[in-house]
């Protein structure tokens, strides 16, 4: 049986990156780790192809190859899936779909042959078994969740590794939390699933042996919902492991309440962690509380920069558009932003997944718009806000209109870099893409773009006060054109202009797009 594996487009997202890569030469930010996952569980006699839409085109002959073709998507992905299954049937092949879009919306896919939900630990072994039968159901539901001993390392061998800026793996599954709008309990459980720390340098082991030694993203959701495994199993195993080795940095996903543990961010440090996303969402507590974020009821900004000082960079996620929100909220979140140092603040829209307690009380409230996105940069939002969708629209393009102008973004590195301790010094090792993305930058950012005055006073201040973080500051930089690219469709000038909501400076407003 002959498998072809497809991974659907990304639009561009804060996520994508797809306006900084050209820079360093790459196709795509992340490999897709789950089909990988699930081509290494796919039986190893079968001939298997992966085709990442993001960095090569889905060839006809590729499709007369297959006898089937696995889809796996989230829910940003879902206009290129719609499409992929489409091409699969045209060309007379069964498709087998999987993965969050097809986990939370299963009866949005009618199309779909197969639908393997869940964790493909549960689901695969038994559509596999019926296969063999020539019986395969048409849906697969998981019984609970799988424990992670036995998912083997991806078959990295299917892809090209030097087309992606970033490879991935995965330590655990689940969150202890109970956030009212995310969907990952849904998915995975409130009980952080851990793989063994051996299975963790499998998988290390094998980049290197292919000689990956860029940097590598845990994409737990939550990295630290099991402390005592972390500390006592995967820290340790890391920081003996990273011995005698140059590059991998790792990054990851971690809950605010790590700035509670300086034992803890000291190893994660030690292990080679220089990057943690951060769920801020809001800094007005009434939200927080409306949302059951507790863990970050606190001095948000003491934590923030506990965990800079401690050597992370804190990357965070923020949301407007909740019921408590006040029309201040959006001045609030920019000044929060700002004092933060947070250069990388991907602010979205409130949205409601299938699944969670957001989406079923709005639903009871008949205060759904339609479908999720999946894009939390494409202005859209699939519930009813409580101030009104013309404040909350006029209200985040502000946001995003200061955080991601020149000005206000290149302040923002200079705070971070003042306040960043570089503890680990583990970085990417200077190869000749990252070396010549600098002189690209050079023109594309230093000469041509709006923002050379900034690019430049950065480039001489961190050369007088921190030379060592120089690379960091010319990522940072090439990032924030990634960023200001994503946000130009949604700052297009609209006529006639809405008035703007109360609480909003007007005068700081105007003075960000300088």
């Amino acid at each position: 049986m002959k498998a072809l594996l497809v991974y659907p487009t990304f639009p561009p997202t804060f996520w994508s990156f797809a306006y900084a890569l050209p820079f360093v030469r790459k196709r795509a930010a992340l490999p897709p780790l789950g089909l990988l996952t699930v081509a290494a569980m796919l039986p190893a006699a079968w001939p298997k192809r992966l085709v990442d839409l993001n960095v090569e085109p889905l060839k006809e002959e590729d499709l007369a190859w297959a006898d089937l073709v696995f889809i796996g998507a989230m829910a940003v992905q879902r206009r290129s899936a719609e499409e992929v299954i489409a091409r699969g049937h045209r060309a007379g092949k069964r498709v087998v779909c999987g993965g969050p879009l097809f986990t939370v919306e299963p009866e949005s896919f009618p199309q779909a042959d197969h639908l393997v939900l869940g964790e493909a630990e549960a689901t695969l072994p038994p559509f596999l078994e019926d296969l063999a039968r020539g019986e395969p159901q048409r849906v697969y539901r998981p019984e609970g969740f799988p424990p992670l001993e036995r998912t083997p390392v991806p078959a990295w061998d299917l892809i090209d590794l030097r087309r992606y800026a970033t490879l991935s793996i995965q330590f655990s599954r689940g969150c202890p939390f109970s956030c009212d709008f995310c969907n990952v309990t849904a998915l995975f459980g409130h009980r952080p699933r851990q793989k063994s720390a051996a299975q963790v340098l499998a998988e290390l082991d094998e980049l290197v042996r292919r000689g990956w030694r860029g940097p590598v993203f845990f994409v737990d959701d939550n990295l630290i919902g099991n402390r005592a495994s972390l500390r006592s199993a995967l820290l340790p195993a890391l920081i003996a492991w990273r011995r005698g080795k140059k590059g991998l940095p790792f990054n990851t996903e971690v809950s605010i309440d790590l700035a509670d543990d300086p034992e803890l961010m000291a190893l994660m440090v030690q292990a080679g962690f220089n990057t943690v996303f951060v769920g801020i969402e809001t800094p007005a507590d009434e939200s927080l509380r409306e949302c059951r974020k507790t863990q970050n009821r606190r001095d948000l900004l003491a934590s923030v920069k506990s965990m800079q000082r401690a050597g992370l960079q804190v990357q965070g996620g923020f949301i407007v558009g909740f019921d408590s929100d006040p029309l201040s909220i959006f001045q609030k979140q920019i000044d929060f932003i700002q004092r933060s140092g947070i250069v990388t603040a991907m602010v979205g829209l409130l949205q409601a997944p299938p699944g969670t307690r957001l989406f079923e009380r709005l639903k009871a409230e008949n205060r759904l718009l339609g479908r999720l996105s999946g894009d939390n940069t494409d202005g859209s939002t699939n519930i009813l806000p409580r101030m009104g969708l013309e404040a909350l629209l006029e209200g985040y393009r502000s946001i995003l209109r200061h955080i991601y102008s020149p000005r206000g973004y290149y302040r923002r590195v200079l705070t971070f870099l003042r306040e960043y301790r570089d503890a680990a010094g583990v970085e990417a090792p200077l190869d000749l893409q990252r070396f010549l993305a600098f002189f690209r930058s050079l023109v594309r950012l230093g000469v041509l773009g709006r923002e050379r005055f900034h690019y430049w006073r950065l480039l001489a201040w961190t050369v007088l006060r921190r030379p060592r973080l120089f690379p960091l500051a010319m990522t940072l930089a090439i990032q924030g054109y990634h960023f200001r690219k994503v946000c130009e469709p949604l700052l297009k000038p609209a006529a006639p202009a809405p008035r703007r909501p109360r609480g909003i400076d007007p005068l700081r407003l105007r003075a960000s797009d300088r």
